[in-house]
């Protein structure tokens, strides 16, 4: 039977159909005979337990080129033909043995075979089912098609047209009982390849079976893909709010430019020294220094990509006076190319005669009910300093307020022209704390940082530059370091989910050993069987990836919503290509872990999956 059927190759001699010898060691060939000429029905039905009656028939009508409602009418009326039209919608264990022969008869026949190979296809049944069967048998016999029966049954014997007795594998008798069928010449169905399309509709119809099962595998799966879209989110989103922060504070084009101190700090110690004396300087967190000599100045000045040069002054301790009210300013700086319209949040840049309050230290002490209308209004600033003759003098001045700011370091800032006039008429001695300079673009600020610290004046250094985009680089170092961290936890919770998938679909091949040799009688090629494994574990990878992205972006909305009372900031930024990435990543886990079950469902011996129990 099997040899006929070419699914044997293990033996000696010629199989010659129509006048042309089969050559079984062409598997192609092999599983295109099987589709266009081989129908079988066993004594074990053979049925696929996750499909329908009406499936289990459409199995090999699946490989001919008939449309998809075509095959439904074909499958509904061999169905029909063999009394099962009621039971289409019903799966194998819901049937009698009687009905499941019957099925399987209107499997065999539906591609439209020329021979049908029937293994003891009696042997399970009673009585009744038996002729009923028989009938069937004749039937098809009487169409022109060739019947051959294997069984140790005189009755089912003696229902046929010839006899072909075995004894040990020899013949030993050839009985001619009554006049053959005439052989049919109508025109068949023509067969073809099956479709990737219909190797992912089988796999999903196995998936939905065994949905349970499945869900347990895509909830592990989705868990580390969950992880990496949350880990790379939260990078993104904390990257970002750092950022904001420093932003908000300085310009970005800024460079901040100190007079170079030598000290014992060295390595990276020094840089970061060097930074944060930097950042202190540009929000007016400074000391008094030496003043800057205009040909040093000048020198920065004559740079490439280096826009404008900027005096820093700052005074500490001010008293700022409105309505009879006073608050007291922990400094006020003026205002630079480096200061950023992003930390005011009314209003607007100081100008000439005009000062920008600090939010909480100031402006709401002065009006705190609606500080925001202080806006316009007058105040007068005032400070205790050194006069030019060494007395304690007092620096008092008027300005009008354009604008109210929020900083961390919580400076106000006034025009530096504003602040240099009122010194001079205090008789002090305007001394700046730093340089602010502006660079036409931020990628240029690292360069021009670098240019000034090249700066010599009689042989010595001059000055210290430090770029905004320093201390975002260091801020992002640390971000991303995290950032890894976390994603090689996610990682090795990807790896667990990819050997969850290898488990299981090494189970399911065990499981489906025999659905195997099922479908390779059928006609389907290894590539056909390697596929729908493969597509198994990518509707799982899929649904892994959507369930891990619904969950993902409702833990955005619902850290976000949290964490908006610490900061009004997305601290958690699932981006498109976040979504995109997990996909691809679930694709290939799938595909990585289907690889091997895949090859090894492929490769099993159809007689050996058949007989599998």
């Amino acid at each position: 039977m099997n040899i006929i059927g070419g699914l044997d190759r293990e033996f000696k001699g010629q199989v010659v159909v129509n006048s042309q010898e089969l050559d079984h060691s062409q598997e192609a060939r092999m599983d295109q005979y099987r589709r266009d000429e081989i129908g079988y029905i066993y004594q074990s039905y053979n049925l696929i337990n996750h499909l329908t009656v009406l499936e289990n028939v459409k199995l090999s009508l699946d490989m001919t080129t008939l449309t998809g409602t075509e095959r439904e009418q074909r499958a509904k009326e061999l169905l029909k033909r063999v009394g099962l039209i009621e039971h289409i919608s019903k799966y194998p264990s819901q049937l009698s043995g009687g009905q499941k022969q019957r099925v399987a008869i209107a499997r065999a026949l539906a591609s439209d075979p020329k021979i049908i190979i029937a293994d003891e296809p009696t042997g399970a049944l009673d009585s009744q089912n038996t002729e009923d069967v028989l009938q069937i048998l004749n039937e098809i016999a009487a169409e022109g098609r060739l019947v051959i029966a294997v069984t140790h049954s005189q009755h089912v014997a003696d229902a046929s047209t010839r006899v072909v007795h075995l004894v040990d594998g020899q013949i030993d008798g050839d009985e001619r009982l009554r006049p053959a069928y005439e052989v049919g010449n109508e025109s068949r169905l023509t067969s073809k390849k099956l479709s990737l399309a219909t190797s992912l509709k089988t796999a999903y119809k196995h998936f939905r079976y065994h949905k349970g099962r499945n869900s347990l595998i895509i909830a592990g799966t989705a868990i580390g893909l969950f992880a990496v879209m949350l880990f790379t989110g939260l990078g993104r989103g904390v990257n970002g709010y750092v950022n904001k922060q420093i932003t908000d504070l300085i310009n970005p084009q800024a460079i901040a430019v100190t007079r170079y101190v030598k000290t014992n700090v060295q390595g990276p110690n020094a840089q970061a020294a060097n930074q944060r004396a930097a950042m202190q300087s540009m929000s007016g967190e400074v000391t008094a220094q030496k003043n800057f000599k205009q040909a040093d100045i000048n020198k920065i000045k004559q740079l490439a990509h280096v826009q404008s040069v900027q005096k820093l002054y700052s005074t500490s301790n001010v008293t700022i006076k409105y309505a009879g009210k006073e608050a007291l300013a922990q400094s006020v700086s003026s205002w630079t190319s480096s200061n950023s319209n992003g930390s005011i949040k009314k209003g607007s840049s100081p100008k000439a005669g005009e000062v920008v309050l600090d939010r909480d230290s100031v402006a709401k002490v002065l009006q705190k009910k609606d500080y925001q209308k202080l806006i316009g209004k007058t105040v007068t600033l005032s400070y205790q300093t050194l006069g030019q003759k060494g007395q304690t003098v007092e620096v008092k001045y008027q300005a009008k307020v354009a604008g109210i700011a929020a900083s961390s370091s919580g400076a106000s800032y006034a025009s530096g022209k504003t602040m240099v006039q009122a010194m001079k008429d205090a008789d002090v001695k305007a001394s700046a704390m730093a340089l602010a300079v502006k660079v036409d673009s931020m990628d240029q600020s690292n360069a021009v940082a670098k240019q000034i610290d090249k700066i010599r004046s009689d042989g010595k250094r001059v000055f210290t530059a430090t770029s905004v985009s320093d201390a975002i680089s260091t801020v992002q170092t640390y971000i991303d370091l995290i950032t890894n961290i976390l994603a090689g936890i996610a990682a090795i919770s990807l790896l667990v989910s990819a050997l969850m998938i290898i488990v299981t679909m090494y189970m399911s091949v065990a499981d489906r050993t025999k659905e195997i040799g099922i479908l390779r009688a059928l006609g389907e090629s290894k590539r056909d069987i390697r596929n729908m494994f493969i597509a198994e574990s990518l509707i799982i990878g899929v649904f892994a990836a959507v369930v891990a992205t619904v969950v993902a972006y409702l833990a955005q909305i619902a850290f976000n919503s949290a964490l908006s009372q610490i900061a009004t900031y997305s601290f958690i930024q699932i981006t498109t290509g976040n979504v995109v990435t997990v996909f691809i990543i679930a694709l290939i886990i799938s595909l990585l872990a289907a690889w091997l079950p895949a090859r090894h469902a492929a490769s099993l011996n159809p007689i050996d999956a058949l007989a599998a129990d």
